[in-house]
């Protein structure tokens, strides 16, 4: 008889959610459909990833996190070392050592039946850690996104705070479905002005003589983007936040995008044009480098804790 050894099987192997106090694999994370969160996208999240068993700049995505609940009035049961605490674990129960991690605060359901107070709802933390996402393919990004110029307007910054990371997704749903039909990979979106904002789950930059730009309005405070700008800063590269009309994406030297699913992204092509010699550019790949590499950097690194010693 072979003596054989079966791979060991959890059930958090396809990840761990932590929902209403408990911790259960994916697959069981559920909410009832009549939660506010889904009725209404009356909800707030973030998401920190896990490199190499650490988590990337997770005290600032607490600090986003807090400051978006404290914007929308919402409340949950756990304070901030209990959402740490929670995070780490689901991280820890899944076993990965590169994660995607969410943490989400819902408006919940009404204590008392019928109400359309949200102050009568129950806000509740949903948190969880699955295995790497990119939001652009890494085959994609090594030759470089085809970004479709979105012919839907973002929605205007006075109507939902961009800043406050959010579901609201239909008008970047809508540009998806553009780009689509198009053959192009992704979208960027300009808003009604004819100004650069963002895409569905990233920040743009354009590159312009050397000089590194990202828009200043319809866009979600990345901590992605603050990396590439911290680096910028460290290397002499000029940066800035600043407004981008949309004409400055057909006159860029190169173009790329950032998200913490996925990093910094490269662009090739942008409408119909081409950018370079159709790859990713010098310095956005300059950047690539050195965001990856910052990873290392102790300032930013957070290990995951083992569950022996979690509370």
């Amino acid at each position: 008889m072979t003596d054989r050894t079966e791979p060991e099987t959890t059930p958090f192997a396809g990840g761990a959610a932590y929902i209403r106090g408990r911790f259960v694999p994916m697959d069981d994370a559920v909410i009832p459909v009549t939660d506010w969160g889904f009725t209404r996208s009356d909800v707030v999240y973030d998401v920190v990833h896990v490199h190499r068993g650490a988590f990337f700049r997770l005290a600032d995505h607490l600090d986003r996190f807090e400051r978006a609940m404290a914007r929308r009035r919402l409340v949950p049961a756990e304070n901030r070392a209990a959402i740490e605490d929670v995070l780490h674990r689901c991280v820890a129960l899944s076993g990965l050592s590169d994660a995607y991690v969410a943490m989400a605060c819902l408006r919940g359901r009404p204590r008392v039946a019928g109400s359309r107070r949200p102050e009568d709802c129950e806000n509740h933390l949903i948190a969880y850690a699955i295995p790497w996402i990119d939001v652009i393919p890494k085959d994609v990004q090594a030759r470089g996104a085809h970004l479709w110029i979105s012919g839907t307007p973002r929605v205007p910054d006075a109507s939902v705070d961009p800043t406050v990371k959010n579901y609201q997704w239909s008008d970047l749903t809508s540009g998806l479905l553009e780009a689509h039909d198009h053959g192009y990979d992704t979208a960027i979106l300009c808003d009604h002005d004819g100004f650069v904002t963002e895409g569905p789950g990233f920040n743009v930059f354009i590159i312009k003589d050397g000089r590194v730009l990202t828009p200043d309005r319809g866009s979600l405070e990345g901590i992605t983007r603050r990396t590439v700008l911290d680096i910028c800063a460290d290397r002499g590269i000029e940066a800035a936040i600043a407004p981008i009309p949309r004409a400055m994406l057909d006159d860029a030297d190169e173009v790329f995008t950032t998200t913490t699913a996925g990093g910094v992204m490269p662009a090739a092509r942008v409408g119909n044009r081409i950018l370079g010699n159709d790859r990713p550019g010098p310095i956005t790949m300059q950047l690539h480098d050195a965001y990856w590499q910052a990873h290392d950097d102790d300032r930013y690194r957070t290990p995951v804790r083992p569950l022996a010693v979690q509370p």
